[in-house]
């Protein structure tokens, strides 16, 4: 694990997708050594959903003392980590649910929270992220 750099949490109902997208980002923040990122998708079986057990334990892997930002892609992900936020026990001190594009948000996560920048803005970097045009 890298030092003490904001570690990033993909939040899918699929583990395909959120372990997807952790790979992107990885590719696209260039090697070296990269910010901790972890998929957490899906249900403990394999079928679609979310897991509260699946994103502590992604959220405890990451956490390297800087803060954890947890990004998610729909609905009940969302739901999920608030109450996850809201029992303040189940996840890392500093976790903090980022209102981020899930695909383009976490590559300006992965690759702000890579530089070292603290979990301000690798949040505001991700949330940057809405205002991308594609047109």
């Amino acid at each position: 694990m890298s030092g003490d750099r904001v570690g990033i949490v993909l939040v899918s109902h699929s583990a395909a997708v959120a372990d997807a997208v952790a790979e992107l980002a990885r590719g696209l923040a260039g090697g070296g050594d990269l910010a901790p990122v972890a998929a957490a998708g899906g249900l403990p079986g394999g079928g679609l959903g979310t897991s509260s057990e699946l994103i502590s334990a992604a959220a405890e892997a990451v956490d390297a003392g800087a803060g954890v930002a947890l990004l998610v892609d729909l609905g009940s992900a969302v739901l999920t980590v608030k109450a996850l936020l809201a029992e303040g026990d189940e996840l890392p001190a500093g976790a903090r649910l980022v209102d981020a594009p899930f695909v383009e948000g976490a590559v300006a996560a992965v690759v702000t929270a890579s530089t070292g920048a603290d979990l301000a803005a690798v949040e505001a970097a991700a949330a940057e992220a809405y205002s991308y045009r594609k047109v």
